[in-house]
């Protein structure tokens, strides 16, 4: 009477699915984590300015972050309170004027009883150059002071970053009757992330096709045509790869001195010389026969 064993998977054979197992919980519980952390840091609200019941309260939100074209688009809504406002802060009682700081162009006005809509405010952002992507980094100065009715009354001021692209540090720079912020912006955290992994895959993939380069060449195999098709399409894909980057940085950016532009030079040796040495190898073949 025949007996079947049955065959246990080995330890051996288990420890790199639990490796494997373990090393995808990091991945997720990392990633996570950080995803967290830039949601609650989008989610947070910066105040400043006086809390007098007869007030003008300025709701500013950070939309957009143009590095390029070196300015921030701030969303702005204005609410007059108290003995300042009609119709429950719709409308001044008197005409409203909010002056702004320098770097934001020109006043707000708005006229007495007339419905107050939201606003689109250019900021110009101080420092820092887009050539230091991914590490660029920008100041920016926010200031109102509102005057209604000829008289200069209190402003109570919250700011919020709605651009997932940039983290703000804010730091109040409130004086007696102005609400102001001083604004630090830097790349967020999830930017820096995918651009370190960019770069790592150019390396990685200008590395591939030098191995493969060396391994044609030392073994003469003449013109290899899938490997050469393989090599031309890594260096079109890594352009393409390459503009992919959040926040479209400029050619000559920092990423390109430290990555793209090296990868696609040793991938483009790479092709030529393949060409060269695989040519040569093909004429001493047919001279033979």
């Amino acid at each position: 009477m025949s007996t079947t064993r049955r065959h246990r998977p080995s330890r051996g054979r288990l420890l790199p699915a639990v490796a494997a197992c373990l090393l995808i919980a990091a991945a997720v519980t990392l990633g996570t984590w950080l995803q967290f952390g830039e949601r609650q840091a989008l989610d947070r609200v910066y105040d400043a300015g006086g809390s007098a019941p007869d007030r003008v309260d300025v709701e500013a939100s950070i939309q957009r972050v143009d590095a390029a074209g070196r300015e921030l688009t701030l969303r702005v809504n204005v609410t007059p309170r108290g003995e300042l406002a009609e119709a429950g802060g719709v409308s001044p009682t008197e005409d409203l004027t909010l002056q702004t700081s320098t770097s934001t162009r020109g006043d707000l006005s708005f006229k007495a009883h007339s419905r107050i809509a939201t606003m689109d405010l250019p900021v110009t952002l101080k420092g820092g150059s887009i050539t230091d992507y991914p590490f660029d980094a920008y100041d920016a100065s926010i200031e109102f002071t509102a005057v209604q009715g000829g008289q200069k009354v209190p402003v109570h001021m919250t700011l919020s970053n709605g651009d997932a692209l940039f983290s703000a540090a804010v730091d109040d720079a409130s004086d007696d009757g102005t609400a102001a912020f001083d604004i630090g912006l830097g790349r967020s955290n999830s930017v820096l992330v995918f651009t370190a992994f960019m770069m790592a895959a150019m390396w990685g993939l200008a590395l591939s096709v030098l191995t493969g380069a060396w391994f044609l060449v030392t073994r003469r195999k003449g013109l290899t045509w899938p490997a050469l098709g393989w090599m031309a399409a890594t260096l079109f894909a890594l352009a393409a790869f390459r503009n992919t980057a959040p926040g479209t940085p400029p050619i000559g950016c920092l990423m390109d001195y430290i990555a793209f532009l090296w990868a696609e030079t040793v991938i483009a040796f790479c092709l030529v010389t393949v060409v060269v040495t695989g040519f040569r190898a093909e004429r001493r073949t047919s001279d033979v026969e």
